[in-house]
């Protein structure tokens, strides 16, 4: 793994900077990123504060102290909001006072990886604007003064906004939720005791070791526990948080898995109703076909997107999109909230969602066909051929059927489609197929996954 100044460069990802703890992310790391990240800002002079969250992960407090070392030596102020989900960090973006904000976080990922999402202004930083971040970590940025820390409690304000927003439910819903002992354990009780919720969670004990489940609610067996609490209680709905709490998992009455696709549905039709018909519903290239004509069906008008949170957020502006959503949880709002991805607030507009229809989840996507399809497919590649696999697939199933392009190749076949993408993020190909039936289906992904092999990919 190549480095500059003894950083891996591996660790400068698409949307962050993530990787193993003490391998990877270590003190010198997190002081060098702090230097780069004043940098960064001191060449866009943007003058100010910078707010610095962290999960509740084991390693946090030694990467906060080596990141703001490095802000403070550069010469930045730090407003400090402690140990907080990252929703609460792109919140204090807007409360506290600052041009820009670092949350220390390992996300949905393993106890022994961490990392960090950076934001200025309101926006993400991902792409280019991450590896300009690794090249600034071997410029020195010297200022004529240090930065001075201040710490800021945000937990008790963010919960008065939530419950302001959505006001007390019109009639209480009995809800389990599951915080996986994340850093949601430190909100979830509290905003759902304030909205009047009946019903009790589940792991809300924080601890970043996740002693319990891994705290990744795209994965079924994560949910287990939630399912079976739903059941039991006979509640109307289960919710999931990751890690940090910036995506949601929802179980049905039933204990049926709601996935992102279906939830973004619930989302769309209330905002649809409420706030006026034509609006744009962002999703991404993985989300059914079921998702996009449901939109249509309630009036707005469905944008197919790139996956990744910060890509999804900057179409959302461009589009002024209400809401967004991905498969992987991930919801965005900026139609009474800021545009970020939220899953606690998230949580919140799904229950007076469903207080006000006085209905459950199941009987509110009822009407909504459940297409056959796989999960989400992860085929290993070498990182340096990925992408060139991609763009072969591009051209190869354009010439022959219809697709779609925006992140890598949607191939429409009338009764069902099949998706071959580049992770941003790791060295696999995401493959997904949907059809009307079994048979279709299978027929969809030979064709599709006949091509691969035919390209010398090992599935």
């Amino acid at each position: 793994m190549t480095k500059v100044s003894g950083i891996p460069v591996g660790i400068f990802r698409q949307y962050d900077v993530r990787g193993i703890v003490d391998r990877d992310l270590t003190p010198h790391v997190a002081t060098a990123l702090g230097r780069a990240y004043a940098n960064f800002l001191d060449k866009r002079k943007k003058n100010g504060a910078v707010a610095v969250g962290r999960d509740n992960r084991p390693s946090g407090p030694a990467l906060r102290d080596a990141l703001v070392e490095g802000l403070t030596s550069a010469g930045r102020d730090v407003v400090d909001i402690g140990v907080v989900p990252t929703p609460l960090l792109y919140w204090s973006l807007h409360h506290v006072g600052v041009v820009g904000g670092i949350q220390i976080t390992g996300s949905h990922n393993p106890p022994e990886y961490n990392g960090f999402k950076l934001s200025v202004g309101p926006a993400s930083l991902h792409g280019d604007e991450i590896q300009e971040l690794y090249t600034l970590t071997s410029v020195d940025a010297k200022s004529g003064r240090r930065g001075n820390v201040k710490e800021s409690e945000v937990i008790d304000a963010y919960i008065d906004d939530i419950a302001k927003r959505i006001g007390k439910l019109k009639r209480s819903v009995k809800a389990v939720y599951d915080c996986g002992n994340g850093a949601g354990a430190l909100v979830a009780a509290r905003l759902f005791d304030r909205l009047g919720v009946k019903g009790r969670g589940l792991f809300c004990e924080s601890d970043g070791t996740f002693p319990n489940h891994h705290p990744d609610p795209t994965v079924p067996e994560n949910l287990e526990d939630l399912i079976k609490a739903v059941k039991h209680d006979k509640a109307e709905v289960g919710i999931a948080f990751d890690g940090d709490a910036d995506r949601i998992g929802v179980v049905d009455d039933a204990g049926k898995i709601i996935w992102g696709d279906r939830i973004l549905i619930l989302y769309a039709q209330d905002v649809l109703a409420r706030t006026g018909k034509g609006q744009p519903i962002i999703f991404d290239v993985k989300c059914s076909q079921a998702l996009p004509d449901a939109i249509t069906r309630f009036g707005g008008r469905p944008i197919m997107w790139k996956t990744g949170h910060s890509l999804i957020k900057d179409k959302m502006k461009e589009l002024h999109a209400p809401v967004a959503g991905e498969m992987s949880g991930h919801m965005f709002f900026a139609e009474g909230f800021y545009g970020h991805d939220d899953a606690l607030y998230g949580a919140a507009r799904l229950l007076r969602i469903v207080a006000d229809s006085g209905k459950t989840v199941r009987q509110l996507l009822a009407d909504v066909p459940d297409f056959v399809s796989t999960p989400e497919i992860r085929i290993e590649v070498p990182e340096e051929q990925k992408f060139d696999i991609v763009k072969r697939a591009v051209a190869h199933f354009k010439s022959v059927h219809d697709v779609i392009d925006v992140d890598g190749v949607r191939v429409l076949f009338g009764d069902g489609w099949g998706l071959i993408r580049a992770s941003n993020t790791q060295p696999v190909l995401v493959a997904r197929y949907e059809a009307l039936t079994e048979k279709r289906l299978s027929e969809i992904r030979g064709e599709m996954e006949g091509w691969l092999r035919s390209q010398g990919v090992r599935l």
